[in-house]
């Protein structure tokens, strides 16, 4: 198969991927290391994992070595970048959004960043792409308002706070001379789907989704083969170093409409679907943002509270910039993606309802 050209780059040697074993990582390993695909990496890809209970998610796939490493531990390390250099590309995907304990974000999204920095300075690779989030941003002030391109860090709790500072670690980085670039996705969907995406999947499709105020407002969201691409793009660019990009779907989708197009996919894919959702009242919302505030402050996290305050809220950036530097053109749409994640997990023998 030909290969589509993603940029003006040529591909590099050789891939190493943080967090390998997640929700991204195993997305970015099956899509780049498949022969029928267009993400060809010659000369393979390094899998950082941090367990061999972890390896075996990766063990099937062709060109891909895994190693035991964890980013918190820099000695841990060497080995992963121990055959790194000028032709490496290295893309971090390591990270916890829903920790045990708070501490826990900066430990792994912040102390991470700041290790694998330093591995990838050390070995001289040629790129690396540090994978945001929009959480160092915040929440949008009202559901009319859209990220810009260029925004000043207003970071969402803790989560975004450790992103924040992951972020400012790859701009320290970069200032010391490497080659790196962020991309910020939003709420990303598709195969290799955790246990909090089935549970989505089983509440909408119960009814019992919750729709605050009518679910007007507005998210971005990102099909997990749309990021890949966004990556891959990014990695290929000859953008300067430090350079940024958000990477989502074509556009924001209020949650009314995200909440009737998974309906619609499962209804699509013979499942039950009840339709509509569970209206609660705004102020809920408020009321767990406050709780989960208190529970941060105190050390520490329960993740039914963060969701649950962050649904109230409208989280949506413009990928107009993205389009224009990086030529992205996400390809698959919201219905298609949610039905091509339902099918994954009836192919797992996941049940969603």
């Amino acid at each position: 198969m030909v290969k589509t050209v993603f940029g003006p780059r040529p591909l590099p040697d050789h891939t190493i991927i943080t967090g390998a074993a997640g929700w991204l990582g195993r997305g970015l390993c099956n899509l780049l290391s498949s022969p029928e695909g267009r993400y060809g990496r010659p000369g393979g890809i390094t899998a950082i994992v941090r367990s061999s209970q972890e390896a075996a998610l990766l063990a099937d796939l062709a060109d891909v070595t895994t190693v035991i490493a964890d980013v918190t531990d820099p000695g841990s390390l060497s080995g992963a970048f121990a055959d790194a250099g000028s032709a490496t590309d290295v893309i971090h995907t390591a990270g916890v959004i829903h920790p045990a304990n708070v501490t826990e974000f900066e430990t792994i999204n912040a102390g991470g960043a700041r290790n694998v920095v330093a591995a990838c300075t050390a070995a001289g690779v040629r790129r690396l792409v540090h994978v945001s989030s929009n959480s160092p941003f915040g929440l949008n002030p009202d559901r009319d308002d859209t990220f810009r391109h260029h925004e000043p860090y207003r970071p969402y709790l803790g989560y975004g706070i450790s992103k924040m500072h992951a972020e400012q670690a790859v701009l320290d980085g970069c200032r010391a001379g490497l080659d790196a670039v962020m991309v910020r996705p939003p709420w990303f969907y598709g195969p290799w789907q955790p246990l909090r995406q089935t549970t989505f999947f089983k509440m909408v499709g119960s009814g019992r989704f919750p729709l605050f105020g009518g679910g007007h407002q507005r998210r971005s969201m990102v099909y997990i083969e749309n990021l890949v691409q966004g990556i891959v793009r990014a990695s290929l660019s000859d953008a300067d170093p430090g350079s940024a990009w958000w990477v989502a779907d074509a556009r924001p989708y209020t949650v009314a409409e995200i909440v009737s197009t998974v309906q619609a996919a499962l209804r699509a894919e013979g499942l039950p679907s009840k339709g509509g959702g569970l209206k609660v009242p705004q102020f809920v919302s408020g009321v767990a943002v406050t709780a989960d505030r208190l529970l941060q402050k105190a050390g520490r996290y329960k993740q039914e509270i963060h969701v649950l305050g962050e649904m109230g809220a409208t989280i949506a950036c413009d990928i107009s910039v993205t389009r224009t530097e990086l030529g992205y053109e996400p390809e698959i749409d919201l219905l298609e993606g949610m039905r091509r994640s339902i099918r994954w997990c009836v192919t797992q023998g996941v049940a969603l309802s």
